[in-house]
């Protein structure tokens, strides 16, 4: 093989890590980690999430090398606006569920005089499943992945059409960069999922507070696109 192939496919695998901390593929990776407190499954979230950004670029990638198809600019934006409104429901729903297991009671309390009433926030108790399912929650990040592989598929694939001395190189090049934005993506939502599995046996209060602020970051990176 080409040293400069090689060379360039190196690259390719470290556009792919880098790939993988674009801010609306964080934000919608993080969507789904909040839901888990354990670092594998929130790694195996990622994972998913890489498979379908990478079937969905190599889809791409065929069609365009073997087929001659074309994805025009006007398809490429609107399923940009799709990931944005994705993302916007996304944080919708995290903010919501986040905010439905909060509940205020008044509980009466004496502390050495007079009985008073407190005002008390109550959190309620979090489903902790300790058995681990490989396919359990994969479908939302494989679904994502795909959609966000779609929407940024064309740049790309004319780019290494470009630039790549074959056809084949091509598709090597689409793949490896693929393998690169997976391991990027389970490194990077490994590490979102750290804080999550370590509130899970502590505070409650502050495993809400950080699921309030992911959910509220991905509805404003999808306002963002969509602005």
């Amino acid at each position: 093989m080409d040293t400069s192939l090689i060379a360039a496919l190196g690259l390719g695998f470290l556009l792919g890590l880098r790939h993988a901390l674009d801010a609306d593929h964080v934000a919608a990776v993080s969507t789904f980690v909040t839901q888990d407190r354990s670092v594998l499954r929130s790694c195996l979230r990622g994972t998913f999430w890489g498979l379908g950004h990478t079937t969905a670029l190599l889809g791409a990638g065929v069609a365009v090398v073997a087929f001659k198809l074309q994805i025009s600019p006007a398809l490429e934006r609107g399923l940009e606006r799709v990931v944005a409104i994705v993302l916007v429901g996304l944080g919708a729903h995290v903010v919501v569920r986040t905010l439905s297991v909060v509940s205020l009671h008044r509980h009466e309390h004496s502390h050495g005089g007079p009985p008073h009433r407190h005002l008390h926030v109550h959190l309620g108790d979090v489903d902790e499943h300790r058995h681990l399912h490989l396919w359990r929650g994969a479908p939302q990040p494989l679904l994502m992945g795909l959609l966000h592989g779609l929407a940024g598929s064309g740049a790309l694939v004319l780019l290494v059409l470009t630039t790549m001395p074959s056809p084949a190189a091509a598709v090597v090049y689409i793949l490896v960069f693929g393998v690169g934005s997976t391991a990027g993506m389970l490194l990077l939502s490994g590490l979102i999922g750290v804080p999550f599995a370590l509130t899970a046996g502590g505070s409650r209060t502050l495993g809400t507070a950080l699921q309030l602020v992911v959910g509220a970051c991905s509805i404003l990176v999808g306002m963002l696109m969509l602005a």
